[in-house]
């Protein structure tokens, strides 16, 4: 199985969108920053991911809603539930 996923920082609430073959092997290099690209805002929630049998379905849909807005708004308004605008802090 491949998966496309969302993370979101709990540093800054930004969103991160990404595909995996394994998605908690994933998880763990974002959150240990083994990723370049997200490891200052390193930790991260998995807040959605979808799931294909083929890779190149999962590399497709990532380009999508990487590349067009339309998707990402769509998604976005989807899982407004699961994400939150605001920063959440420690005690």
């Amino acid at each position: 199985m491949y998966y496309v996923y969302v993370l979101q920082s709990d540093v800054d609430g930004s969103l991160y969108v990404g595909y995996s073959n394994d998605l908690k092997r994933r998880l763990v290099e974002h959150n240990t920053g083994a990723n370049r690209s997200t490891k200052h805002k390193t930790p991260f929630q998995l807040v959605y991911y979808e799931a294909y049998r083929n890779r190149a379905d999962a590399k497709f849909r990532e380009s999508q809603l990487k590349r067009h807005a339309n998707g990402w708004k769509e998604l976005r308004k989807r899982i407004a539930g699961s994400i939150h605008d605001e920063v959440v802090r420690g005690p």
